[in-house]
């Protein structure tokens, strides 16, 4: 890959992320029980780039997601919880990676960060508060986001199995990494 191609790939991925983020934003919340909550449709991008991009490009376009996402249909609330739920997240599911593809797919990875998202949202919310009581809506909001992720794994897995062009960008960082993962 030319360095031209991998700043076009990168840029593509930040606008999807911010499109599906604003899309997202416009769809009412599904679940009265838990206020707030959302399907996280976005991580999408984060899966497809810890499978396609080296850590430091990935954080860079989590990063930017979250900034142009804030910028065009946010508040700095919303900054501080989607930046927290996204880092929490994209960490926990890079150290399930490790684990290699013989032990986890690309599914559970994603099944992990959907709950470690929702983690540290709850996390931001206690700190806000200054009372642990929001976390007494982690587990309703664990299933929400164990399904989100397993739902948002299994789309991930189909679309780099059947774009072309994520299989191009998937197989140059198997090569750079020496690691190759089973798509089902």
């Amino acid at each position: 890959m030319t360095k031209l191609q991998k700043n076009i790939y990168i840029s593509m991925l930040v606008a999807q992320g911010v499109i599906i983020s604003l899309i997202e934003n416009m769809i009412p919340y599904p679940f009265a029980f838990a206020p707030g909550a959302k399907l996280g449709l976005a991580n999408l991008i984060t899966i497809i780039a810890i499978f396609t991009m080296k850590k430091r490009e990935t954080v860079f376009l989590i990063s930017m997601r979250l900034v142009l996402a804030t910028l065009l249909g946010g508040t700095i609330s919303t900054f501080f919880y989607s930046a927290s739920g996204a880092y929490l997240s994209f960490l926990g599911m890079l150290l399930i990676k490790q684990l290699g593809p013989k032990r986890v797919s690309i599914i559970g990875i994603s099944a992990v960060g959907g709950f470690l998202h929702n983690v540290g949202q709850l996390l931001t919310t206690s700190f806000f508060a200054q009372s642990w009581a929001p976390m007494l809506y982690l587990p309703f909001l664990s299933i929400l986001g164990l399904l989100s992720g397993i739902a948002i794994g299994i789309a991930a897995n189909y679309l780099l199995q059947h774009v072309q062009t994520l299989k191009k960008f998937q197989l140059d960082y198997e090569q750079t990494s020496k690691q190759k993962w089973e798509i089902f």
